[in-house]
């Protein structure tokens, strides 16, 4: 006796993925023509790059920490494979030929379009106003024994360098180049690290813009402006907010969000030298403390991003790599959000 039950059968009627799976499938359909060009012509089919994005979501949901894990669970979990469109009999990929199709056909173009798309399906959920901005470190998947000089003189191993001066303009990881040794405060240790940042709307909290970029002092601020100056400039009589913390407290910042008619909301940091770039004339109106009070808004996307998706310390190497990583785990943010705040929202 033979009994068949497909996937869709198995997947309860009110499981949370469903209400993803729906909008992932009309994200997905718009991009079917960038798709279409991923596509093998010749040699061996390669993977399809819908199951690609819809097996990389599952394994920043699931915080699966590696490639052989996930391939594992497709191959008997059946929630995994209705997610992925896979059959109950079809073979599961080996982790080599997943990681090998998944590097060359997932790149920062094709997740910036995923999230910009999934974006779009937000719009009448977010504020297009009022926004926060914010950055926060990225580890690499980079040793500090790998930080050698640059001129070709060793330090050793790399082991113990108590004492020696290591600086980025002299040394360079050698397993992972776009690193930057980096610390958040005076009283952090320095490591080789990446930065992310983000940009969301007040309302609601969901991810606006996102990107990855080297470690420094001035990438916080010149991505912000980055992200700002891609929402476009709003009409004059019509100006639009940002908030942030005192390290966007700078002349160059403040003058550049205005010529972007974003009025600059930013925490004042009283203790640099010549004060704070923004005075009474913004701080004076009620806007300054809602925005201030939304501020922290950014701080649960940040967490999940960290805990959740794995984005703690990556495990990929390069900057091009880390950016799509980055910005495609925003995207499962927002996807993971818009379920229940559109259940909510009025018909």
């Amino acid at each position: 006796m033979f009994s068949y039950v497909s996937p869709e059968q198995r997947v309860p009627s009110d499981h949370p993925l469903r209400a993803i799976r729906a909008l992932v499938d009309e994200v997905l359909r718009d991009m079917s023509r960038a798709f279409d060009s991923l596509y093998a012509t010749i040699g061996r089919p390669s993977v399809p790059p819908e199951r690609l994005l819809r097996a990389q979501l599952l394994q920043i949901f699931y915080s699966i920490r590696s490639e052989r894990l996930l391939m594992e669970q497709l191959d008997y979990n059946i929630l995994f494979r209705w997610f992925v469109g896979m059959d109950m009999d079809e073979p599961v990929w080996t982790p080599t030929v997943f990681t090998k199709n998944r590097d060359r056909l997932l790149n920062q173009e094709i997740a910036r379009m995923f999230f910009r798309h999934v974006v779009e399906r937000a719009q009448g959920l977010m504020s297009d106003e009022h926004f926060t901005v914010d950055g926060t470190l990225i580890e690499a998947w980079a040793s500090q024994k790998s930080f050698q000089r640059k001129d070709g003189d060793t330090d050793g191993d790399g082991r113990n360098f108590h004492g020696q001066s290591r600086k980025n303009d002299t040394h360079a990881s050698t397993t992972d180049p776009d690193a930057r040794l980096y610390r958040k405060s005076n009283s952090a240790e320095a490591r080789l690290s990446y930065l992310g940042h983000l940009l969301i709307e007040n309302r609601h909290g969901l991810i606006v813009d996102a990107m990855a970029t080297h470690a420094d002092g001035f990438a916080e601020r010149d991505a912000a402006m980055l992200m700002l100056q891609e929402q476009g400039q709003a009409p004059p009589w019509r100006r639009r907010t940002v908030g942030g913390d005192k390290n966007y407290d700078t002349h160059d910042f403040v003058e550049v969000t205005r010529m972007l008619h974003v009025t600059p909301h930013v925490t004042q940091n009283v203790d640099r030298r010549g004060g704070s770039a923004i005075d009474a004339r913004t701080t004076r109106h009620e806007g300054y403390g809602m925005s201030q009070a939304c501020r922290p808004r950014i701080e649960p996307a940040f967490g999940w991003l960290k805990t959740i998706a794995w984005i703690r310390k990556v495990k990929l190497r390069g900057l091009p790599k880390v950016d799509w990583l980055f910005v495609f785990a925003s995207a499962a943010f927002n996807l993971l959000r818009l379920p229940k705040l559109m259940a909510r929202a009025p018909a």
